[in-house]
């Protein structure tokens, strides 16, 4: 009785966790998603359809211009109220699980804990993580598992739309007029498994900027607490917040140039890459190497006050809302 009280409160907690996640990704999101569409321009440029390299000024200049700085706006939110809750949420749980007995959690099963479940949020799996039989993480994991169908078809939507922006003052129709009309048209043209094309980069990515946000602000403000530079507050939350930004932006980068060109093609026969491999080693041979960072400034720039503005109004709701801090 006592063990089914103790589950049942783990799952109201994990919930509260969920519902605090997702309105402090929304605010994140609202804030700073004109930076994520310059990135997406600048990472399509040097493709068909394409106009060559541009700088970043001249490419947020246009969004202004032809009124795309919030295009795709909606599948992107709609994304991150399905993604971040799974992730963040996932991330906590299986390090408590790994900090069981008292022990100290390393900072490689950090890294790996961050991976999986940004991993777990973005791409479907047959069976929920089961760490232990009777954890928290199995029956949350199960609850939500339906919320990862629905987050990289989400992106994907987002991605073309935002593309599409490019095209509007050229007087062009863009393909897609909101989710509603994306969705009917991909299945249409490509059929329901179209939806999901580019997961596997999509997925990629997410192990990287998961593994490298998550695990670099846990870390970052454990550290700048346990040395005494601050206490848990938000002078802590903002440092731990830009060191996260930083390292998620370094590393996801060429995985999320990949994910931005595969999930803009369209039909297969149209499709300049059969794989995310082919189009890794295509981006290289016609474009360099750096061109895998491509977007990096406004990835990054978007990125820092992405992770401020969740990390801070998520410490700050939980404070409120009687919950440890994270």
């Amino acid at each position: 009785m006592a063990a089914h009280t103790e589950a049942a409160a783990g799952g109201r907690g994990a919930l509260a966790k969920v519902s605090l996640s997702s309105v402090s990704a929304a605010m994140a999101e609202a804030s700073t998603y004109p930076l994520d569409a310059v990135k997406t321009r600048l990472q399509l440029h040097r493709i068909p359809g394409g106009a060559g390299g541009r700088g970043v000024i001249r490419v947020a200049a246009e969004l202004v211009r032809d009124g795309g700085a919030y295009r795709g706006f909606s599948p992107a939110v709609l994304r991150h109220l399905m993604y971040t809750p799974l992730r963040i949420v996932g991330y906590e749980h299986l390090r408590s699980t790994l900090a069981s007995e008292g022990r100290e959690v390393g900072l490689f099963e950090k890294a790996l804990a961050g991976g999986l479940s940004g991993v777990a949020a973005q791409r479907p799996i047959k069976q929920p993580i089961d760490v232990h039989a009777n954890t928290v993480v199995t029956n949350v994991t199960r609850e939500y598992q339906i919320l990862q169908v629905v987050s990289s078809p989400a992106d994907l939507m987002k991605v073309r739309m935002q593309a599409d922006s490019r095209i509007l003052n050229q007087g062009i129709q863009p393909r897609y007029t909101g989710i509603a009309d994306a969705f009917t048209k991909i299945i249409r043209a490509e059929g329901f498994r179209g939806l999901w094309k580019g997961v596997v980069p999509n997925a990629q990515r997410a192990f990287l900027v998961n593994m490298g946000e998550l695990t670099c602000y846990d870390q970052a403000k454990r550290l700048i607490i346990r040395k005494q530079i601050c206490d848990d507050n938000l002078y802590a939350h903002t440092l731990a917040s830009v060191a996260s930004g930083l390292s998620a932006t370094t590393l996801s980068c060429p995985a999320d140039v990949i994910k931005t060109r595969m999930m803009n093609q369209g039909k297969e026969g149209k499709a300049m890459y059969r794989s995310s491999y082919d189009c890794l080693v295509k981006t290289v041979r016609h474009e360099g190497v750096t061109a895998l960072w491509k977007g990096f400034l406004p990835t990054w720039a978007r990125l820092g006050p992405w992770q401020f503005v969740f990390w801070v109004s998520y410490e700050k709701l939980r404070q409120a809302s009687g919950i440890s801090s994270f």
